[in-house]
């Protein structure tokens, strides 16, 4: 796989090169995993869902029996200009303060990568905050918050492809000390807005079908919050002469896909988008937490479609869009990939993926440590002719 460049080197060259470096599924590993399932020492299907989440990750990983031991959740943090609109219950200046409060493990986070035994990749995206430094704080320094996207593009397509390229590299720099399965996560106040707008461009969706109350905003906020996605879609399709999304069966925006991340994104779900990339070249899962990663996901699997192979939901969280977000990801129950858990979450920091690692990482332990019937000196069912 192609290494991250120095910064002087074409950067739409190297993200082209990660997209095209992402397998697709291993279907003859999915197949052997579950002809391993059946010989195990239990009942055919008994597992349930398991087992079609045991295939998955076959098909991901390229392994049989894989190891999820060695858990990370990146968490990114950045700023939006579109708080300017009033579109949260919280000011933005929260964004610092509770990056701080990661730093000084007191966040939801920090007690459930502990509990997931995961450790945290903490990433200032583009905070507005003066944060000190911090052995734990990664800091990239592409631009302080994004633009406000009712208004004006997020990022330039200079500074989308930039902060791609960085979640990339901090998958390889931490890939070198070992990861088995990476966890989304992210912070930054109004970032539900622009996850409504990416959700509504990539799915063809309007607001009224994905913009949700985020930090539990009271009912005027939310009609304004539909307005201001709104509002930006119109701003987009005007700037770029195309249709607008106005109705429910309207097709997605027809922009490539770093456009529309640098129209109507922002830095962290950039970073995590590219994180995501490089994780899928390594053959590493990917296991998403809520409306804002899951966003993330959208724009890079438009990026590498071969992505999807290596997406895991947690859960599907209040955020209406969110469904509608993670059904054109195929992360439905009924394509045998749906959301682990239902609990009505809307925190975001990563915490639905924290619940959810160690339940993967049990499904995979029951993949290598149970015993074939062979091993164990036990009978397997009889066939249907022995019964008769």
């Amino acid at each position: 796989m192609p290494a991250i460049p120095p910064p002087a080197a074409d950067r739409s060259a190297a993200l082209e090169a990660f997209c095209r470096a992402v397998p697709g599924p291993d279907e003859a590993t999915a197949a052997a995993a579950r002809r391993r399932l059946d010989t195990l020492t239990k009942p055919p299907g008994s597992l349930g869902q398991i087992e079609a989440l045991l295939a998955r990750l076959a098909a991901s990983t390229g392994q049989v029996c894989p190891s999820l031991e060695r858990r990370a959740v990146l968490l990114a943090a950045a700023d939006h200009g579109v708080a300017a609109e009033g579109v949260s219950a919280f000011p933005q200046a929260v964004t610092g303060q509770m990056v701080l409060n990661f730093l000084s493990g007191g966040a939801a986070i920090n007690a459930l990568a502990a509990a997931a035994n995961a450790r945290i990749i903490l990433v200032d995206a583009g905070i507005v905050a003066d944060v000190p430094d911090h052995p734990d704080l990664a800091r990239l320094s592409i631009r302080r918050g994004s633009g406000n996207i009712a208004r004006e593009p997020a990022l330039t397509r200079a500074e989308a492809t930039a902060a791609l390229l960085a979640g990339a590299a901090l998958v390889e720099r931490h890939n070198a000390n070992g990861l088995d399965i990476l966890a989304l996560g992210e912070m930054g106040i109004a970032n539900t807005t622009p996850a409504a707008a990416l959700t509504g461009a990539c799915v063809g969706a309007p607001p009224a079908l994905t913009v949700g109350r985020g930090t539990g905003v009271d009912d005027a906020t939310l009609e304004r919050k539909r307005a201001v996605v709104a509002t930006a879609l119109r701003r987009v399709a005007d700037a770029h002469a195309i249709g607008v999304i106005d109705s429910p069966d309207a097709a997605p925006l027809a922009l490539d896909p770093l456009t529309i991340l640098a129209e109507l994104g922002g830095l962290e779900i950039a970073v995590l988008a590219g994180a995501a990339l490089a994780s899928a070249a390594r053959r590493i899962p990917v296991l998403l937490d809520g409306y804002i990663t899951t966003s993330a996901a959208l724009i890079a699997a438009a990026l590498a479609p071969n992505l999807r192979a290596h997406l895991f939901a947690s859960h599907c969280s209040a955020e209406p869009g969110h469904a509608l977000a993670l059904a054109h990801l195929g992360l439905t129950a009924e394509q045998g990939a749906g959301p682990l858990l239902r609990l009505d979450l809307r925190l975001g920091e990563g915490s639905g993926a924290a619940l959810a690692l160690p339940l993967l990482a049990s499904a995979a332990r029951l993949m290598r440590e149970m015993a074939t019937f062979e091993q164990a000196g036990v009978a397997q069912q009889a066939d249907e002719e022995a019964v008769r």
